[in-house]
């Protein structure tokens, strides 16, 4: 490199001549060694098709680092920007559906409400499942076994929709370990009769960001094929306001047989939620894991990159954490603490669906939802952001699908050691 000045400084970038042009590329890492390292490699290198030497990184790493920053969402624009191309080897494959993965759910959260409905996310989870077999099941009448899912999205013209995924790995025994997820499908909250100010309402089509990243841990999962039972289930619903929208001090039932006074519109996913977790956890799970975008209290006291982890089981709760740092894709745990479980007293209903104080936001809805989990089942609520406000290396700005390359790794550790995601 005769003349060429390079310190390896992270996101250095040299192009190296040669007769016919650019000939190479040496890109210096600095002390920085994820997947993030290669995330600005689609944009920065000339177009072209591009192959990774061998260095002091894991290749797997920069593989999905380059997929993921190669992703732009122009579903709508009728030009996209070129971007360099990695020519990938065999061996693989695990990383490349990874990132496939994850393109889909990123995909989902960034469609807007107008084009990806209640009726259009249930088909997308349908589609998603179709090619690994899994048997899907749609529900459309969800007065009598789904009543909080139907409460919130009685206010729209686009009825709600309750789908259930099944799925079995090829090697697992009818008694294989059982893990189920469950998603928020809240594909625009309006915030109902408690109206969000125009603001709050701009990135509201994310909103069903927790059903896009269970649909994308199921993928991987079935991508990888691993021994286990696995169970989806997604509320997929609107939250709007008109003359049939739950209104507030509304008191509704839930399918566990618990009234909820609504102590505020706004305060949806939980809603959503609690049906959801109720029928999964009555199966009695090895793991009932559910996501959802559910609390601004949650940002603020984490901000955008750090799903708030709730789980009722330490060593799951232990697990996902170390997993997640694993794979640079952390989680950060805040407690069930039982002593402001009484602030969701209610004097008409069972429980309100807020807490009467105006702390611990994102503690007490997981509280709420705490209680419509059958008993000695492991249970664990992550609280997301499911999206970045602006484009840094592999995480370009728009819906983002965070914490669950660490649960899929979790999971397989647990379930499937010989495994690798």
């Amino acid at each position: 490199m005769a003349g060429v000045t390079f310190s390896g400084r992270a996101r250095e970038l040299v192009l190296l001549p040669g007769e016919e042009g650019v000939s190479a590329a040496v890109l210096g890492l600095g002390n920085e060694r994820s997947h993030l390292a290669f995330g600005e490699l689609p944009y920065r290198l000339p177009e072209g098709a591009w192959a990774l030497a061998p260095g002091d990184f894991e290749i797997n790493d920069a593989i999905l680092g380059f997929c993921l920053g190669a992703y732009r969402f122009g579903l709508f624009k009728k030009q996209r920007r070129p971007c360099a191309l990695l020519v990938i080897g065999s061996g693989h494959g695990a990383v490349i559906a990874t990132a496939a993965s994850i393109w889909m759910g990123r995909d989902l959260v960034n469609a807007p409400a107008n084009i990806l409905g209640p009726n259009e996310l249930a088909t997308a989870a349908g589609d998603m499942a179709l090619p690994f077999g899994a048997q899907y099941t749609r529900f459309d009448a969800l007065d009598q076994d789904y009543p909080t899912v139907a409460a919130v999205g009685r206010g729209s013209d686009r009825p709600p929709v309750v789908v259930r995924l099944t799925w079995r790995g090829s090697t697992a025994a009818a008694n294989a370990p059982h893990v189920s997820l469950c998603g928020k499908g809240v594909v625009f909250d309006s915030g109902g009769y408690d109206m969000k100010p125009s603001a709050g309402m701009l990135r509201m089509k994310k909103d069903m960001g927790g059903a896009a990243s269970v649909l994308t841990l199921a993928r991987i999962i079935m991508e990888a094929d691993l021994p286990i039972r696995l169970s989806v289930r997604l509320g997929c619903v609107e939250n709007s306001v008109s003359g049939h929208a739950m209104r507030p001090l509304d008191i509704i039932r839930t399918r566990r047989g618990l009234s909820v006074e609504i102590g505020n519109t706004d305060a949806e996913g939980r809603l959503v939620l609690c049906d959801l977790l109720a029928e999964a956890s009555d199966e009695k799970p090895d793991l009932l894991l559910n996501c959802a975008t559910l609390t601004g209290a949650a940002r603020v006291a984490l901000g955008p990159d750090l799903p708030a982890l709730f789980c009722t089981d330490p060593g799951w709760a232990r697990d996902l954490l170390a997993a997640g740092r694993e794979v640079c894709d952390p989680m950060w745990e805040l407690p069930l603490w039982d002593g402001y479980d009484g602030w969701l007293d209610s004097p008409a209903a069972d429980l309100n669906n807020v807490s009467s104080k105006s702390h611990a936001g994102a503690i007490t809805a997981a509280l709420f939802m705490r209680r419509f989990i059958a008993p000695g089942v492991p249970w664990a609520h992550i609280d997301t952001y499911a999206w970045n406000d602006n484009s840094r290396p592999a995480r370009p700005e728009g819906g983002e699908i965070l914490a669950m390359r660490g649960v899929a790794r979790a999971i397989a550790q647990r379930f499937a050691p010989d495994h690798q995601i």
